[in-house]
């Protein structure tokens, strides 16, 4: 890798490497203390409905941390159009630590849960989805034309206007997304509702304005 994209996601790396140390070392020092099997998934009204071994609940969600930062790391290297990355680059850094964080939160809820805290796992989860839909949406409004990162159809990929289009209407979309989500917080069981049918309906939508404004162009 080119040592200017090293230097520019240096902190990036360094900020989920940390994180990512801090959940391996608690996975260690918990080890003991976790049930076997231990809750894993729980269903849209907060009920636990999966349960996984004592080894993989403890260190599935840091190995996928690890993959998932690997990844991070190869795409702006790989993509085709890796000089359109560079031009938000601080944005899809940023991403990337909120992505690791994400994770790391959603880790600690599993492991409190297993140490007998009790609360609504949905209800916890719905104010980061809140937020991590808003940075989606800043995240997508600044996102230049490549093959990774941001709202990938057939006719963004074919047209730097489409894709711009898109992204500028995906960026607002998202962010209303999040908006409503964090609004879910004050409607107990329902709260899942509000994550999920904005972010379906906002991808519905720009999936079909990316084609209609794909074919305006082309009659053009």
């Amino acid at each position: 890798m080119p040592k200017s994209q090293i230097s520019n996601m240096k902190p990036a790396i360094m900020a989920a490497v940390g994180i990512m140390i801090a959940s391996f070392v608690i996975a260690v020092w918990l080890y003991p203390q976790m049930p076997d099997p231990m809750p894993s998934h729980w269903n849209a009204a907060g009920q636990v409905d999966g349960y996984m071994p004592r080894f993989w609940g403890m260190f599935l969600m840091p190995l996928i941390s690890v993959a998932l930062l690997l990844l991070f790391i190869v795409i702006p290297r790989i993509d085709p159009l890796k000089a359109n990355i560079e031009k938000f680059r601080g944005y899809f850094d940023g991403f990337v630590v909120f992505i690791i964080l994400f994770l790391f939160y959603l880790y600690s809820l599993t492991l409190l849960w297993n140490l007998n805290y009790t609360f609504n796992m949905v209800q916890m989860l719905v104010p980061v989805l809140a937020i991590l839909f808003i940075y989606m949406g800043l995240l997508v409004s600044k996102a230049k034309r490549n093959w990774f990162i941001g709202i990938r159809t057939p006719w963004t990929l074919s047209s730097a206007e489409v894709w711009d289009k898109t992204h500028a209407r995906g960026g607002k979309l998202f962010t209303a997304a999040g908006i409503v989500a964090l609004a879910g917080v004050f409607f107990g069981e329902l709260a899942i509702w509000f994550v999920l049918v904005p972010a379906i309906a906002a991808a519905v939508y720009l999936f079909a304005y990316s084609y209609f404004e794909y074919q305006k162009l082309r009659n053009k």
